[in-house]
Parts: C-alpha cells; structure tokens; sequence
C-alpha cells in the first residue's frame, strides 16, 4: 500500500513534467512560428495569414510594385512584383538575409523556388521552402502586400 502512494504520486510529477516540457515547446514555436490558422480579418488586411494575403487578386494594375520589408529574424526581405497584362510574370528579391554563409546558402536556393512558385500559382498560396521557412513567410508577407497595390 505504502509503495502504491509513492508510486501513484511519482507518475503524477512526470505527468507534470511533461505537460509542462509540451507546454513550453508550444509556446516557444508559437513565437517562432505565427499561427496559419486564422480567418482573414477585412477590417485588419495586415492580420491576414500569409498563405492568403493575396490570394484571390484578380485585377492587378500593370507595372512595378514594392512590398515592405519585413523581418525575417536573420535579415529584412524586400520584393518587387512585376505584373504585365494583369498577372505575376516575375518577382524580384529587393534584399534579403546574406550577411552569413548559412543565410546566403538558404536564400540562394529558397528564392528562386519562391518566385517559381509564385508566379505558376498567380498568387502566394504557395507552401513555405523547406529549411527557409522564416525567409519564405518574410517573401510572402512582402509580395501579399505589393500585390495589394497592385490590385487597387
């Protein structure tokens, strides 16, 4: 009986451990990580999920559109959407993290399948690039915002 106590009370400590271990990992992905999840917001465009930010743009104006730039933790991401006969025909990366070789290896490879994909879909529903997760969220924020003038 006496060794029932202890050992019922031992499995609730690691019960609570590892509640609080998981809870600690979500909140540190969470700010890491903002939450795909939530509907647009009409009244606030600026807390649109990235996925959606422009998708659905149907009239965008020919020319040269700027987005902001917008951290990417290691570095600021700038783009410019370039739009002929109302659609997306290339993208061009303004600025991005290079300071490092780490980040200059990633966005080597992580940009242009961004563009790529960017410019096939007509719009950034576009799945993050592994590994560059940070940059590609940064990108898509970035153009979600330039395609918004364009589309006025």
């Amino acid at each position: 009986m006496r060794y029932s106590k202890h050992l019922a009370a031992l499995m609730l400590s690691v019960s609570l451990i590892g509640v609080f271990t998981n809870a600690q990992a979500q909140l540190s992905t969470r700010r890491l990580v903002p939450d795909q999840t939530q509907p647009i917001d009409a009244a606030n465009p600026d807390a649109a999920p990235l996925a959606q930010l422009a998708a659905g743009v149907s009239h965008l104006t020919d020319g040269s559109f700027t987005g902001p730039a917008v951290d990417a933790y290691f570095g600021l991401v700038q783009v410019q959407a370039n739009i002929k006969g109302g659609r997306i025909v290339s993208i061009d990366t303004l600025q991005y993290p290079d300071h490092r070789r780490t980040s200059r290896a990633i966005n080597d490879e992580a940009l242009p399948i961004l563009e790529q994909e960017v410019v096939s879909a007509q719009n950034t529903r576009v799945s993050a690039v592994s590994g560059a997760t940070l940059t590609s969220r940064a990108y898509l924020r970035s153009l979600g915002d330039a395609l918004r003038k364009a589309g006025n």
